[in-house]
């Protein structure tokens, strides 16, 4: 298998994606046009409130965006001919059975999709257990269901996450989760037990009268707390994991390919190195120390930070379609990093501050650098908890003293800070799993994939279908790809994507 084969692969396919909105899903959707323009279609399932909606929603969220650049600049003024005829907006929703679509639109997709691509998710760790649970488990339940309609369907992708394993040290192994499997020894998980356990807790919810913000706080602890019951660290995980079992029981004689990439970082070299949305986990620590407003981080220095590139994992989703196309079976793939060439968080640290001291981003008011304090690191969640009630808590029990003497003149100061205390400890409680972690991907499965593309393939210029984390010098990629692209992100962008930034400044008192 080479590049020219994994390219002809997609001519004439019709592939249904679900995520495409999302960083990843956009990124492979630009990257099946722009090798393989005679892709016969792509249906993007799109939540939406009418179908004018869900084709501004593409507009706006994918073909509209930078990494379309390339396909802009070759097309021209054709480039919304070439969309609109390879593009099909699909109003509807992995959360219902069908996708909620009418007769005649559900037998026309089954009759013509060849492939389909599962990447719709909420991300958010401590998302409502509810909410979670409709899109993680019950969506992988509703497109396996459909996938078995499908006359013509060669394979079935599903985008999981490697942190399916939990808080698991050592070596952890590609392999699937059997139904009812938990992290957690003398457990066992039964999912139609949690899908009643919602349904009740919703009816007592309602029985009660809940407000929509306590009913919100509740459906949140209902997650975390049975995730963590069965040795998940929070809902995103645990949800995932559920929405693997269920795919492999159900999925019948069709291939399953369940690809399991670890913390996704910006494009490395094609079509724009550098491109990322959003704030994610290490980026927190770029762009605190940027503004020099963000002191500290939970991670320690010697331990390996196992992130990958999103054009590598697109690279190895379409290879994996390729390889595994009209095979029986299933096939998981850790798309990671910590096997093959770790990176450390020191690696991180020192291209960072290196970085940011060869292009000082902060200029005081006299006009000169702000002097470039480094970071903080705390190795253990015991330390940063002392730290933060030495620095933050005492004098928030001082503030309080004396907004007591002073008959509540400082109530509102007070509690704002006192929020934002609380939000902070709550965040490093999730994130101290990932930013902790002490296990190790194995990836021989992807290996074996990577040893099947012809060693020639990449010096085909026209296509580049490289997956392989040991052809990264991850300080060079920091340094020059990765970090500049925060150099000038503005503390409102970061406000809206990067909580734990602004709420950590904001403390200050």
């Amino acid at each position: 298998m080479d590049a020219d084969s994994v390219v002809g692969y997609f001519r004439g396919k019709t592939i249904l994606i679900t995520g495409s909105t999302g960083f990843l899903g956009k990124v492979l959707v630009e990257k099946i046009l722009r090798v393989q323009p005679d892709v016969k279609k792509l249906f993007l399932l799109i939540r939406a409130s009418n179908a004018e909606s869900a084709k501004l929603r593409i507009q706006n969220e994918v073909t509209g965006t930078a990494i379309f650049q390339v396909l802009k600049e070759k097309y021209g003024l054709g480039f919304h001919n070439f969309i609109e005829e390879k593009i099909c907006p699909l109003l509807g929703d992995i959360m219902y059975e069908n996708f909620g679509l009418d007769t005649a639109k559900l037998r026309e997709l089954s009759n013509n999709v060849d492939i389909i691509v599962n990447g719709a998710a909420t991300t958010n760790f401590s998302e409502r257990y509810d909410v979670a649970f409709d899109t993680n488990v019950l969506g992988t339940k509703h497109v396996c269901a459909f996938a078995k309609k499908c006359t013509r369907l060669k394979m079935l992708l599903h985008v999981s996450t490697a942190y399916v394993a939990g808080e698991q040290m050592g070596i952890i192994q590609e392999k699937p989760f059997l139904m009812g499997e938990t992290l957690r020894v003398g457990t066992h998980l039964d999912i139609e037990s949690e899908i009643n356990l919602i349904k009740d807790t919703r009816i007592e919810l309602k029985a009660n009268c809940s407000t929509e913000k306590d009913e919100r706080k509740t459906m949140k602890e209902l997650g975390l707390k049975r995730a963590r019951q069965f040795g998940w660290p929070n809902t995103y995980v645990f949800t995932k994991a559920m929405g693997e079992m269920l795919l492999g029981q159900l999925r019948g004689d069709f291939p399953v390919v369940i690809l399991r990439p670890s913390m996704i970082t910006s494009i490395l070299k094609e079509p724009l190195p550098g491109w990322i949305e959003g704030i994610r986990t290490i980026d927190s620590v770029i762009i605190g120390y940027a503004k020099q407003t963000f002191s500290f981080f939970l991670a320690d220095l010697d331990s390996i930070m196992d992130v990958i590139p999103v054009d590598m994992v697109v690279n190895a989703m379409m290879v994996s379609m390729v390889a595994h196309s009209e095979e029986q079976g299933q096939s998981i793939y850790h798309v990671t990093s910590s096997m093959r060439n770790p990176a450390t968080y020191a690696v991180l640290s020192k291209s960072v501050h290196r970085y940011f001291f060869d292009n000082p981003p902060c200029i005081g008011r006299n006009g000169r650098r702000v002097r470039l304090k480094k970071m903080r690191f705390f190795s253990t969640v015991t330390g940063i908890r002392l730290y933060m009630a030495i620095k933050y808590k005492l004098p928030l029990k001082m503030l309080r003293l004396v907004n007591i003497a002073l008959c509540g003149a400082l109530s509102r100061r007070f509690n704002k800070l006192s929020k934002n205390y609380r939000f902070v400890m709550q965040l490093i409680e999730l994130y101290a799993p990932f930013s902790l972690f002490k296990g190790c991907f194995d990836d021989m499965n992807l290996e074996r994939l990577r040893m099947a593309m012809n060693k020639d393939q990449n010096n085909n210029e026209a296509y580049y279908f490289d997956f392989d984390p040991r052809s990264i010098d991850w300080d060079n990629y920091f340094y020059t790809v990765h970090v500049p692209v925060y150099s000038n992100t503005s503390v409102t962008e970061f406000y809206l994507t990067g909580g734990l930034y602004i709420a950590v400044a904001s403390l200050e008192l």
